[in-house]
Formats: C-alpha cells, structure tokens, sequence
C-alpha cells in the first residue's frame, strides 16, 4: 500500500482483489458517463495462454484496451478534507482557487471542485490549478477531463448517499487511444478516494473512514518525516486497514469478498 507518494513494504491482505472487484463494478456502471479502457474481468475471455493461470486471475486481475497515459491525476474534492485542508489553512485556496466562504474542516464545498495534479513517474506528484494543465494540452481535452471527472464523481455521491457513505473526494486517470479519450487504471476505490460514514460525519472533526486515511493519519503520529525509507506498518494497522477496505466492498457491491 502506499501513502504520502511512498510504497510501504506490508502487503494488506485481499487489497488486490477488493479494488479489482470495486473498478470493475464501476467501470461497468459508469460507462454511459464516459467510456474506460475496461474489456473483461472473466478469465474466459483473457488470451487462451492465460486461462491456465485462471485460480490465480480471477478476482484479481481485468482485460483493458492498452491506452497512452495521459500523465495528470483529475482530482476532484466534494469536501474540504486532507492537502486541500491543509492548503486552505496556509492560503485560503485550494488547487490554488481562493475560496471565499470561511470554512471547517470536512465542510461540503457549495460544488465540487476539480484539483488536478501532475502524475510523476518517481517522486512526488504536484498539485496544480486547472489553468496550468491547460498549458499542457489541447484545451478540449482538459475540459474533457475536467467535466467528465466531475459528472463520475458526481454520479458516485449521489449513489453512495443512499448506502449511507460520503465520497469525499476522488482521483481518476485517464488514457487515449488515437482522439479518443478512455477512463483507466481504478475507479472509485477506498486506495483512490475517501469514503466517509454519513451517519457520524460531522463539519470540524475528521470523520470515520472506510479507506487509506487510517493508515495517513497512523503516519502523521508515528514520527516519520515522509522522506527517508518507508517503515514497516505494525500488524494492527494492517489488520485494521483490511477491515476498512472489506467493509466498504461490501456497501459498494452487495458482497461479501470470497
């Protein structure tokens, strides 16, 4: 798992197979907003030199359509929480946008705003203002991915409302094959988004939640500076994790993991 941009050497056990099992639900259900690289996640339909391997794929593994990386991260923020909190507190924007209404932590933004960041191959992503992605690109396609990061998450509110849970906020990737843009990588997932429980959240408090932030907030006590090796997580944080990320499987799906 990783956090802060750094992979941390603890595997979180069923994590493979809880987000592939969460995209793949999505990518299914979101495709008339915007189309995804997703194929197949049945091992039958994978190459014939693969169905062999088939104990070991299914669950965890899915056919895409092979994309060029679009090498931004579309970061979109329903609720004022985490770096975004963070930002406000030192300069009153956020993604570099100034936000005029005093607010708390957790507070719903009046719409959710679109963040993006660059996507670095080693080291740390940047955040940066939509205006400087426009500088990186055709205009029509950062207005692509901005309205269509912002109609997913949307979209994913609204249906998670109703279970009960609040997206707080969300990352999506993108790639393209020819002019043709596609959703990829994962979708929605407890490692991609924070997932709050609505029935304690609370405006000023840090709410429950059913993702990664657990193992942050762990990170921000434990005294490491974010910048030499990673640590080993202790065991209970890991057990504590596997519990937050089947938890929400189960509200996202309907299922028990198996």
């Amino acid at each position: 798992i990783s956090a802060f941009d750094v992979v941390f050497p603890n595997l979180i056990p069923d994590k493979g197979r809880i987000l592939n099992g969460i995209s793949a639900q999505f990518f299914k259900s979101t495709a008339d907003i915007v189309p995804n690289h997703f194929i197949s996640d049945k091992v039958e339909d994978y190459p014939a030199a693969l169905h062999p391997f088939k104990d070991y794929l299914l669950g965890r593994s899915m056919l895409v359509k092979k994309t060029r990386v679009i090498p931004f991260e579309c970061i979109v923020r329903g609720y004022i929480s985490g770096s975004a909190w963070s930002e406000y507190k030192r300069t009153g924007t956020v993604g570099s946008m100034m936000i005029a209404e005093d607010m708390q932590e957790s507070q719903k933004f009046a719409k959710a705003l679109f963040t993006p960041s660059t996507k670095a191959s080693e080291g740390h992503d940047i955040n940066i203002s939509y205006r400087e992605m426009l500088s990186h690109m055709d205009p029509w396609i950062a207005e692509y991915l901005r309205d269509k990061s912002v109609a997913l998450y949307n979209h994913a509110h609204e249906l998670l409302k109703k279970e009960g849970i609040i997206v707080a906020d969300t990352k999506f990737e993108f790639g393209s094959i020819g002019n043709k843009i596609y959703l990829i990588d994962e979708c929605l997932t407890p490692d991609s988004s924070r997932f709050w429980d609505l029935e304690s959240y609370e405006i000023g408090t840090s709410p429950t939640s059913f993702d990664k932030q657990y193992i942050r907030d762990y990170l921000n006590k434990s005294g490491w500076d974010k910048q030499s090796a990673a640590p080993t997580l202790p065991e209970d944080v890991v057990a504590k994790t596997r519990e937050k990320y089947l938890a929400i499987y189960k509200i996202i799906t309907g299922k028990e993991l198996t």
